[in-house]
């Protein structure tokens, strides 16, 4: 039998090396958003963009949300979560028996599922805790920040159909000019539409909008996030900058270029103008550490995703969420 130093060296091991597993990885895609879909689109928050020739694939889902789906809707991103838990339940139930619940109930750390399962068992555990505590922080965290409007940004006026502008092509949008309203998109039916049209000079604020954004995350420069993104866009970023700072990290973006974009569809709820473009581009997305300077990593060098924008009449586009393209 294991002596108790030997068993507290091993289970220090053992929570080191999850705590280090867990901190790398937020570093699989570190430029703003580039982890998954982020943000509100309104009432076609959980409705797939319609697809462009710069993305012609299956658009990546809306997986962080302040915008609540209807009673009943089908959230892919949700459904696939669900998925998942039910066809890993039992295989992490049985682990649950073993690892740390087994030296609880006086079995040691070889109890449970036998050694090679007990030791299994107790990183998967670790694991458990490490999200628990990270869900349980991000909830007290958003509680503390106090509830936003599901759009607290503002959005746009649209049209499309007219000659390219800077990289953005709005005549390759099949839908010729927005996806026509009145269904109401994702969530509940009681929310009416109207398509919208783009004119060149918002193809060009959304290039700018691309450049500045993506520079301003590899600057840390919130004050610049809070004037180009929405205040829900404005936290997810700053959850992604503060993973960077528990990392000891640095992501710096440079050398941003459209490569092709065009309209996805433009529509009204209200007042409140919507815009979702595909965006095809490059950059140089670099982590480096924090305190040497040391170059650790680059990430990926050119991205297609679909970013919606947002704008109340008189107002600015802002980024309102971020999809992956295919």
């Amino acid at each position: 039998m294991a002596s108790s130093p030997a068993r507290r060296r091993r289970v220090v091991t053992l929570l080191a090396l999850a705590a280090s597993l867990a901190l790398a990885a937020p570093a699989v895609d570190a430029r703003p958003g580039g982890g998954g879909g982020m943000g509100s689109r309104g009432s076609k928050t959980y409705s797939a963009p319609p697809s462009t020739a710069t993305s012609p694939g299956a658009t990546g889902p809306i997986q962080r949300s302040q915008t609540s789906p209807s009673p009943g809707f089908n959230n892919p991103g949700m459904a696939a979560q669900n998925q998942g838990r039910r066809f890993g339940g039992g295989f992490l139930g049985g682990m649950l028996g073993a690892g740390l619940i087994g030296a609880l109930l006086g079995a040691g750390l070889s109890g449970g599922l036998g050694g090679i399962g007990s030791f299994i068992g107790l990183i998967f555990q670790i694991g458990l805790i490490a999200l628990l505590v990270m869900f349980v922080v991000r909830f007290f965290r958003r509680r503390r920040e106090g509830d936003q409007p599901a759009m607290a940004g503002n959005a746009p006026h649209a049209r499309s159909g007219l000659p390219p502008q800077n990289g953005m092509n709005p005549g390759t949008n099949p839908m010729g000019g927005g996806l026509a309203g009145g269904l109401g998109g994702g969530l509940g039916g009681g929310v009416r539409t109207q398509p919208v049209q783009v004119q060149p000079e918002d193809f060009q604020a959304f290039e700018r909008s691309l450049n500045e954004i993506q520079g301003a995350f590899g600057r840390e420069d919130v004050a610049a996030l809070r004037r180009l993104a929405t205040p829900e866009m404005v936290g997810y970023f700053e959850e992604e900058l503060r993973a960077n700072a528990a990392r000891g990290v640095v992501n710096r973006i440079s050398d941003v270029k459209l490569l092709q974009g065009d309209l996805s569809e433009a529509w009204r709820e209200g007042p409140v103008e919507f815009a979702t473009v595909a965006m095809r581009f490059s950059l140089r997305d670099e982590v480096f550490e924090r305190s040497t300077n040391r170059h650790v990593e680059n990430g990926p060098q050119e991205a297609k995703e679909f970013w919606t924008f947002v704008r109340e009449p008189g107002g600015s586009w802002q980024l309102s969420a971020i999809q992956q393209g295919r």
